[in-house]
């Protein structure tokens, strides 16, 4: 019966951690707008009623960002877009807590501890809208779990190894930083691993044998992933010093690497993990799950409990985590033309695996600390909702120029003010890719510039400024003329076009601080 109810209490938190994704009409990640976009281009690529059969097609080429955009374009075949998306980010929310749980089964400890990482779904990576990366870190903990239990369930074994190839293979198709991640931490969890087989054998090659179905589940993961980075860096890189989303120099060259000093990633690792909201508000599910984790940390080391098998294999868990904390300080921030925002994304990743690495208490004990888990996802339910909600009211101011956008348009973001009085973050940034979904049209800027998207433009990409950040460079004789709207946030149209809104051009919506300007 206690167990019955600890589940219950557990299903319980993991759906008050979901529940912030369904209580707002929009959701304060940057670069969602432009996520949705593209998979609305990828699931209606042939739809002659939109632009989209003109300017895209499927790059049919293996890129990290395939397992994202194609599952949620799925889902579209069976519900609304957003709906799909919210969906997709709620298996993410709870499969950060589960697949954790999973992982700790497989190493012994007790699963209460994976509660506490449900803040750290949210939190930086979430409002930049990096849906890809932390997509891939509930598979990346499936991973490793798969990993352990190929390495110590001798009658599953076959089976633990076959899902590992496959979870493997799907963490690259998400983002290959936890990919890397899992290169360095697949080996600590290999050489820290008992086996059952080695009570009874002694030698090199009798240790190595019990061993081999888990390096053969590694393989096809491996073997994708070189063929991708053959792929990847086959392909000659533009150097463009000092340019916006171009290589500064050769890949690993130091002018190409941009890093952070050891005192600023210090600074920032706490930060990153709840920087949502200007008042602060969401600091505080963070300050109670630290709280359950140092009460835990001190009964476990006061009192103790059960204790998992071998002197070092305890410290698996604490190894992933300083794993992960090492990638955080030692990584650079950005690799110009290739990976950008490298290392402040392994913050979460070690915040979760960190808490989860308490000592192991008495079951009693335990069981309190769960009660206590789930009454920080009470608290994190609480906060989020509201946040979530006050930023859906300010970006209510879509849905007026939505109404006021004709269908197929080919929409120029003008966005000189791009902040929320409720986001820390840029949330407004890419706006214009609401319109341009809603009524399928394209707009300046889009992520099918990139190589890691499933997209690509079969022609002449739209003219526009060297960076979306920068649109005081926009310059309308050489751009102006292939758009038919124009987004403009934070300016006064009359500063941008002057004379022409008296003759070619027309203010069609005026919403808050954005202006819808078509031509006429």
């Amino acid at each position: 019966m206690p167990e019955r109810t600890d589940r219950a209490l557990y299903a319980v938190a993991l759906l008050l951690g979901v529940a912030p994704l369904w209580v707002a009409s929009a959701l304060p990640m940057v670069d969602l707008p432009q996520h949705l976009h593209l998979i609305s281009v990828l699931h209606r690529l042939d739809d002659p009623t939109t632009l989209y059969p003109e300017f895209f097609a499927a790059r049919n080429a293996l890129t990290p960002y395939l397992g994202y955009y194609y599952l949620v374009s799925a889902l579209n075949w069976l519900l609304p877009l957003e709906v799909a998306n919210r969906l997709f980010l709620s298996a993410y929310v709870a499969g950060l807590s589960l697949s954790l749980a999973f992982l700790l089964r497989a190493l012994g400890r007790p699963t209460w501890p994976s509660l506490l990482a449900l803040p750290f779904a949210y939190g930086d990576s979430f409002a930049w809208g990096f849906v890809n990366y932390c997509a891939s870190l509930p598979l990346a903990f499936l991973c490793c779990g798969l990993f352990v239990r190929t390495l110590t369930e001798v009658p599953r074994r076959r089976a633990w190894a076959a899902g590992l190839a496959a979870c493997l293979v799907a963490v690259l198709l998400f983002h290959v930083q936890a990919f890397f991640f899992l290169a360095l931490g697949l080996p600590w969890l290999l050489f820290t691993t008992p086996v059952p087989e080695d009570r009874d054998t002694r030698g090199f090659r009798a240790r190595v044998k019990p061993r081999l179905a888990a390096l053969a589940g590694v393989l096809p993961g491996v073997l994708l992933f070189l063929g991708w980075v053959a792929l990847r860096l086959g392909q000659p890189a533009e150097i463009a010093p000092g340019q916006p989303w171009k290589a500064w120099g050769p890949l690993l060259s130091p002018e190409n690497l941009a890093y952070k000093s050891f005192e600023q990633n210090r600074a920032e690792f706490l930060s990153v993990l709840a920087n949502l909201f200007h008042d602060g508000s969401d600091r505080w599910p963070l300050y109670a799950v630290g709280g359950v984790a140092v009460v835990g940390l001190v009964l476990g080391l006061a009192l103790g409990g059960p204790r998992p098998e071998g002197p070092v294999a305890r410290f698996r868990m604490l190894g992933l985590g300083v794993i992960a904390l090492a990638l955080f300080f030692l990584l650079p921030f950005d690799i110009r033309g290739y990976i950008y925002y490298l290392n402040t994304r392994y913050a979460h990743l070690a915040a979760a695996l960190l808490v989860a690495s308490v000592p192991v208490t008495r079951p009693s004990h335990g069981r309190l600390l769960l009660w206590a888990s789930a009454a920080s996802a009470v608290l994190l339910c609480l906060v989020l909702g509201r946040g979530f909600r006050a930023f859906s009211r300010e970006a209510s101011e879509w849905k007026q120029l939505v109404a006021a956008t004709a269908p197929k348009p080919r929409v120029m973001g003008l966005i000189y003010d791009f902040h929320s009085d409720v986001v820390r973050f840029p949330v407004f940034l890419h706006s214009a890719a609401v319109l341009a979904r809603a009524r399928g049209g394209v707009t300046n800027f889009s992520f099918a510039l990139t190589p890691h998207s499933p997209l690509r433009y079969v022609g002449p990409v739209p003219p526009t400024f060297p960076s979306e950040w920068r649109p005081q460079d926009f310059d309308y004789a050489s751009m102006g003329g292939f758009y038919d709207h124009f987004l403009v946030r934070g300016a006064h149209p009359a500063r941008i076009f002057g004379a022409r809104l008296e003759t070619e051009l027309a203010v069609v919506a005026h919403t808050g601080n954005s202006w819808l300007v078509r031509r006429r």
